[in-house]
């Protein structure tokens, strides 16, 4: 029972930075084949697009600063706790990460033939953000009670 429970211990301390990669990487692609198709129908100012597509890729930072504040010996009474915060974050910041990538696919769609509502349009991607953070927080906060 105990190599089990060691080997959660290990899946829950990566679990935050790998689904965090796996999230990121899907909503930059959906927002990144957003930007290419806004590519063939817009003369200029195809730049934010690109930018606004990138944006799922900052909440892999997110999952690297919790996977590290989980980073120390596993023992028999911290591998659960690591496990399950783990896990949880990681699930929340890989759903954030899809969920702002389509947030971001849709304020490009929008932003295409209207400009001026390019700013207004980010509000969806920016609160998804918002989420992402307070699980992040949480994780840091929870993670401090662990024990060592």
């Amino acid at each position: 029972m105990e190599p089990i429970i060691f080997g959660l211990g290990w899946v829950g301390l990566y679990a935050p930075l790998a689904l965090a990669a796996i999230g990121s990487s899907i909503g930059c692609m959906r927002a990144g084949s957003a930007a290419c198709g806004a590519l063939l129908e817009v003369e200029s100012g195809y730049g934010r697009f690109i930018g606004v597509a990138a944006l799922p890729s900052s909440i892999t930072i997110y999952g690297i600063v919790v996977t590290m504040s989980l980073n120390r010996e596993l023992t028999l009474e911290n591998a659960p706790g690591i496990f399950s915060l783990g896990i949880l974050t990681g699930l929340a910041l890989l759903y954030c990460a899809i969920a702002q990538g389509d947030a971001c696919a849709a304020s490009i769609n929008a932003s295409k033939s209207k400009v001026e509502v390019f700013g207004i349009s980010m509000a969806p991607a920016a609160l998804i953000e918002g989420f992402a953070v307070f699980a992040f927080v949480f994780a840091l906060v929870l993670a401090a009670g662990i024990p060592k």
